[in-house]
């Protein structure tokens, strides 16, 4: 191939590309951010950490950043919301009846505890979602103390 070509290639590609981009913009992903029936019932402080790291994924109060309204991106990150709705939504709490909602506690207490979340991917952007080791002993001593699983029970599993 000739130098000349390759050229030709690479503009197109370009061209090509650029009008993907374009074109992408007019098929918007559907943020929404449903009404609030009543919120969860968790210390203050718990609270303001699950606002804090939890809640932009995780509730009905989700703060839409700029790149949520760029394509592709934007698909990727409403997918991604409707995600983490869709496994737990702190916003639907109070209609959730008690034994999913120890569930729900169970899987919090395990993902804090495991570092699984909140996500790295989504604390890499937004730092003020990172947990500090108090921050997660705060929300899995919550979680344990809401579920009925207490560090007791773990301390003698894990003493055998």
């Amino acid at each position: 191939m000739t130098k000349e070509l390759l050229k030709k290639i690479l503009k197109w590609t370009v061209i090509g590309l650029f009008v993907l981009f374009v074109v992408a913009q007019f098929f918007p992903a559907a943020r929404t951010n449903p009404e609030i029936v009543r919120d969860i019932d968790a210390p203050e402080d718990v609270k303001s950490i699950l606002r804090r790291a939890c809640y932009d994924c995780h509730s009905h109060e989700t703060a839409w950043p700029w790149y949520s309204r760029v394509a592709p991106i934007s698909w990727w990150v409403v997918d991604h919301v409707e995600h983490g709705r869709g496994d737990l939504n702190f916003s639907d709490w109070p209609l959730l009846d008690f034994e999913e909602q120890e569930h729900m506690l169970e899987e919090i207490e395990h993902e804090v505890a495991d570092r699984e979340m909140p996500l790295t991917s989504y604390t890499l952007i937004h730092r003020s979602a990172r947990l500090s080791d108090d921050d997660r002993q705060k929300l899995v001593e919550w979680a344990e103390a809401g579920s009925g699983s207490g560090s007791d029970d773990h301390s003698d599993s894990d003493s055998h």
